[in-house]
């Protein structure tokens, strides 16, 4: 059975700093692109950023770039987000994804592409 768990979500005032992880089981953690979505209330999921299997390659939204870093440590089957300079537009459930495609494709930030999905985190961000 596969299972994603997420975890470092919490409350940061804006300029903050939060660093997600997402813990994986049941598959062979290298053999799978990842990627971080986020949902707002009220509003559809987007996907944030991913990773190829390797980590050698990654690809941002541009609402992260400059401000979050992908990586993954294959050996610790984990995924990693960094996050900085957090802003309230920020705030939403966060989700890792994984689905058996070694990289990030145009595809990447379609969820429907993704077999695999943890149960999210929550961040929140105030002014």
């Amino acid at each position: 059975q596969v299972q994603l768990v997420e975890s470092g979500g919490g409350s940061v005032q804006a300029g903050g700093s939060l660093t997600l992880s997402c813990t994986a089981s049941g598959l062979t953690f290298g053999n799978y692109g990842l990627a971080w979505f986020r949902q707002a209330p009220g509003k559809e999921r987007e996907g944030v950023s991913c990773i190829s299997w390797t980590g050698h390659t990654t690809v941002y939204a541009d609402s992260a770039k400059g401000r979050f870093t992908i990586s993954r440590d294959n050996a610790k089957n984990t995924l990693y987000l960094q996050m900085n300079s957090l802003q309230p537009q920020d705030t939403a459930m966060y989700y890792c994804a994984a689905r058996p495609i070694a990289y990030c494709t145009g595809s990447w930030g379609r969820g429907h592409m993704y077999n695999y999905w943890g149960q999210g985190t929550q961040v929140t961000v105030s002014s």
